[in-house]
């Protein structure tokens, strides 16, 4: 099976900035080509690098950001306002003024969390409600299945990506929700309920961004790139897919194999 594009960058500013380019030409392609684009965002410190990095580059501009929808791959399930929140992160790195992106508030689509907290309801509700929005204002598949232009995703140490952590039943149930609320982890923190996509729907993405940085990352890189496929185990090995580009800095890729095939640099 083709795997995906690994692309090895020097140190996390460049990760920033290649990531950075990946997402402006994708989103213009998709403008070009349909009219509309949807990116789907992703948290955690390798974005607060790409986010940074868009909101910097001269190439912004180049995207009618008017006609771009933003949706999460997933949240922790607390408050907008809450630092563990990844609508919080987005807001503070992508989204406010002045150097921000101008994205309508119409076409900024987080889970409903507020709504979920304010009927006394969890996760799983968010999760229903947020699958409902996908279908009615994300264009579907044959199989009814929303299609993005664009997935960012990062992959956590023990190898989850979205929410969808070790032994998660969202890996290889024969029909997953869209959406699911998650209890809180013990592999990651911080330890909360969670909302996420399903994985399926980064196998229909037209694009899948993947980014890495950071020794830290270095032994999980190589067992999910490298290493025997369980997806069971390493969850995130269901985005190293074809047609997909992983960007880690050096830190991040030093123990993988110099002749990993689809490895640049």
């Amino acid at each position: 099976m083709a795997g995906p594009r690994i692309v090895v960058v020097a140190d996390e500013h460049e990760l920033g900035r290649r990531a950075a380019a990946h997402v402006i030409s994708t989103l213009e392609e998709a403008l070009t080509r349909r009219g509309r684009a949807y990116l789907a965002l992703t948290g955690g410190s390798t974005a607060v690098l790409l986010y940074r990095a868009i909101t910097g580059s001269p190439a912004r501009d180049r995207v009618d950001w008017s006609r771009v929808n933003l949706w999460w791959g997933d949240d922790r399930f607390v408050p907008f306002d809450h630092p563990d929140s990844n609508v919080h992160l987005v807001e503070e790195t992508l989204l406010a003024p002045p150097e921000g992106l101008a994205v309508p508030v119409g076409n900024v689509h987080p889970f409903p969390i507020p709504e979920a907290e304010a009927a006394g309801e969890g996760p799983g509700w968010c999760a229903e409600r947020y699958a409902r929005q996908l279908t009615e204002l994300v264009p579907l598949d044959q199989d009814g299945l929303p299609v993005f232009d664009l997935v960012l995703l990062g992959v956590g140490p023990d190898g989850h990506f979205l929410s969808c952590f070790p032994g998660s039943p969202l890996v290889d149930a024969p029909a997953p929700p869209l959406c699911a609320g998650v209890p809180a982890p013990t592999t990651a923190a911080p330890h909360v309920p969670r909302v996420t996509l399903s994985p399926r729907l980064t196998e229909v993405a037209r694009d899948v961004l993947v980014m890495a940085s950071g020794a830290g990352k270095a032994a999980v890189m190589a067992d999910v790139l490298a290493g025997a496929r369980d997806p069971r185990r390493l969850p995130s090995q269901l985005a190293a897919r074809e047609g997909a580009t992983w960007i880690l800095d050096a830190a991040a890729a030093a123990k993988l194999p110099a002749d990993l095939p689809g490895r640049e640099g």
